[in-house]
């Protein structure tokens, strides 16, 4: 199963295993040892099932995401609902933790 801090501990770990100085380690050291290191930022996450939190999910990665709370269950998650949050996202001014 995946969870954010245990992909945290593990880039910690990979760190301290490559003998990575402390005054080296910084976001992008970091980034790069975490599972998907390519995979950039994601710009939105979307919730659904009325669950207003993000259950360990992608913790360092969307930590400047914007989030979208949706009551309907993920089967019931349709082209509607997509649209809604686009619009939502689209009202949004992203200020990436400021």
């Amino acid at each position: 199963n995946y969870g954010g801090r245990p992909e945290i501990v593990d880039a910690v770990k990979k760190l301290i295993e490559r003998g990575t100085k402390m005054e080296d380690v910084d976001e992008e050291v970091i980034q790069s040892v975490l599972y998907w290191p390519e995979m950039p930022d994601p710009d939105m996450v979307i919730r659904t099932s009325g669950e207003e939190r993000i259950s360990g999910f992608l913790i360092w990665e969307a930590a400047y995401s914007e989030f979208y709370w949706c009551d309907k269950h993920w089967p019931d998650f349709d082209e509607v609902e997509l649209d809604k949050a686009l619009e939502e996202y689209a009202s949004r001014q992203r200020r990436y933790g400021k």
